[in-house]
């Protein structure tokens, strides 16, 4: 099955009609990143400061079951943060207390609980709560899965105001049914009252006109107040809809802009890290290592290569690599314009192949270690200088690499490109290879 694109997360999660629904798509996709891990949605009763329900998705189907207990169970800290909402909060040492507290079969290694609360109109009305495995190396699920979660975020927001909408208007509905029936109510007495005064004889009511003349304008009075009354309904029923109209449009505001800071703080984040490990690294070889591992880690691939050009301007040379075969070593050297990464070097432009049948074709990627069908081979290219090319391959829970990927990969690419050009990288490293 192929991984869940946020794509096609963000439409799973628009045509989710229920909570439910919302919850399998949520999970579908924490299991693609994460098989270990577990989800669960804990409904809040505001009134009574409550946890009341929990709403877990396990293998295509929601599981519904009481857990009644209060909000002060959580250290004071953690209340807080939670009740604000928008960012997973951890419990670190706490977890496996808590993990089995919110019905979660704790791991024997341990694992990291997190809990991040979701809001409708300013309030608390659930928290999502999040379960996986310690791990030594690689991202952590939490941030791996924060954009699933900016889209879940906004479609429990949807559902929850879908929700109130058809309370609302069903409560205007019978709202509208008891005024009508009181009008017909009236209406009818009324109508009774107007006949039997027709009916009653000159002589023994001497005021029968004016009776029927009072009689006929408390009808029509009765007929005003109820035209009234169903204007004001449907009035109020087009106010509460283009009000939860404004509402959906400033969720989808709010996440866009929420993902565009996400996307610019993790760039932050990323060139931090490249100019620390820039600063601090002397050795050619440990800062293409560490270059190495700063791509594995965010594009969450494991195996990574990279290769920059030679002082023979045809030639392109392995600088570091991790994944790879043993029959590959590092120095070894490639034409420009022949296989993948010379033929992308040639080009200067970045190749992405998604396609298992279409990755069979490129025969320097067919060995034991290539597990899945999808790459990209990607030019680094400093002040129109090529510099050297930067490949990825297995992507961690055998992925597919997408446009978006190639996007970031751009970043990376300009970063390391900028790194090895200011430290002479392709001169200095070649230096210390043995044979050179």
């Amino acid at each position: 099955m192929p991984p869940r694109s946020l794509a096609s997360l963000a439409h799973a999660l628009s045509a989710s009609s229920d909570l439910d629904g919302a919850l399998i798509a949520l999970g579908d996709c924490l299991a693609e990143l994460d098989r270990g891990a577990g989800l669960a949605l804990l409904k809040y009763d505001a009134r009574r400061e409550m946890l009341r329900e929990r709403l877990a998705p396990v293998n295509g189907r929601v599981t519904h079951s009481s857990i009644e207990t209060t909000f002060d169970h959580l250290p004071e800290p953690t209340r807080g943060k939670v009740a604000a909402g928008g960012q997973f909060v951890e419990l670190n040492d706490k977890s496996a207390d808590y993990a089995r507290l919110f019905g979660f079969v704790t791991s024997l290694d341990g694992g990291l609980l997190s809990l991040q609360g979701l809001k409708v109109e300013g309030s608390l009305a659930a928290i999502l709560v999040l379960y996986e495995p310690r791990k030594i190396f690689g991202t952590r699920t939490t941030e791996r899965l924060a954009p699933a979660l900016a889209l879940f975020d906004l479609a429990f927001g949807r559902l929850a105001e879908k929700e109130a909408r058809e309370e609302a208007f069903h409560t205007l509905e019978d709202v509208t049914q008891r005024v009508h029936g009181e009008y017909v109510r009236r209406l009818s007495a009324l109508e009774a009252e107007l006949r039997a005064a027709r009916d009653t004889p000159r002589d023994s009511a001497v005021l029968a006109p004016a009776e029927t003349v009072a009689l006929q304008a408390e009808v029509a009075r009765a007929a005003e107040e109820a035209r009234r009354a169903i204007r004001k309904t449907e009035l109020a029923d087009q106010q509460l809809t283009a009000a939860v109209g404004q509402l959906e449009q400033a969720h989808v505001e709010l996440h866009r802009r929420s993902e565009a800071l996400r996307q610019r703080t993790r760039t932050l984040y990323l060139l931090d890290r490249v100019l620390t490990l820039d600063a601090g690294t002397r050795s050619p070889q440990t800062l293409v290592q560490g270059l190495l591992a700063l791509v594995g880690d965010d594009m969450q691939t494991q195996r990574c290569s990279l290769m920059l050009r030679s002082p023979n301007p045809d030639e392109l040379y392995l600088a570091g690599a991790r994944g790879i075969g043993p029959s590959i070593v590092v120095g070894m050297r490639i034409r420009i314009g022949e296989g993948v990464a010379g033929r992308v070097a040639a080009a200067r432009q970045p190749l992405l192949v998604q396609d298992v049948k279409e990755a069979s074709q490129h025969p320097l990627l067919r060995d034991q270690y290539f597990t899945s069908g999808s790459f990209i081979s990607f030019p680094l290219v400093y002040h129109d200088e090529l510099v050297g090319v930067l490949n990825l391959t297995n992507r961690a829970q055998r992925g597919v690499y997408t446009d978006e990927d190639v996007e970031r990969v751009r970043l990376l690419g300009l970063v390391i490109s900028l790194v090895a050009s200011m430290n002479r990288l392709p001169e200095r490293l070649l230096e210390e290879l043995p044979g050179d």
